[in-house]
């Protein structure tokens, strides 16, 4: 009995987060260490937090610093009618896409501005999968 509330608050806490899916990486990592500490004790714990953390994502302390980099970088902002949320799709022409260094840990992944606020873009799809705030 215990063991399933320590499973649910994480995903009870996940669902009232109001962020929806921004914040998604340290919440699901989150989410997903605690299950896999209740299944499979501390090697869980890593394999869950790993699994429920969104790939290609900035977290923590990293964001931050990302922010600097591109507001550094003055990568021109691009305006789009549609909502600047997670699961849009950027169209091809008209938006800068450049590669996230290396130093952020998200290898294989492009950022972009759109609408005055940075994206992590999913390059084949264009697909946004995180907005940094």
């Amino acid at each position: 009995m215990l063991a399933a509330a320590v499973v649910m608050t994480p995903m009870v806490a996940f669902a009232q987060n109001p962020e929806g899916a921004r914040g998604g990486a340290v919440s699901g990592g989150t989410a997903g260490a605690v299950g896999g500490a209740v299944v499979g004790g501390p090697v869980g714990a890593v394999v869950g937090g790993v699994g429920g953390a969104v790939a290609g994502a900035i977290i923590g302390d990293q964001t931050p610093r990302f922010r600097t980099y591109v507001s550094e970088h003055e990568v021109p902002s691009y305006r789009y009618r549609e909502e600047v949320r997670v699961g849009a799709v950027l169209p091809e022409a008209g938006v800068t896409y450049r590669e996230v260094p290396a130093e952020f840990g998200t290898k294989g992944y492009r950022y972009t501005v759109v609408n005055d606020r940075t994206v992590i873009v999913e390059p084949k799809t264009r697909k946004i999968i995180q907005v940094i705030e």
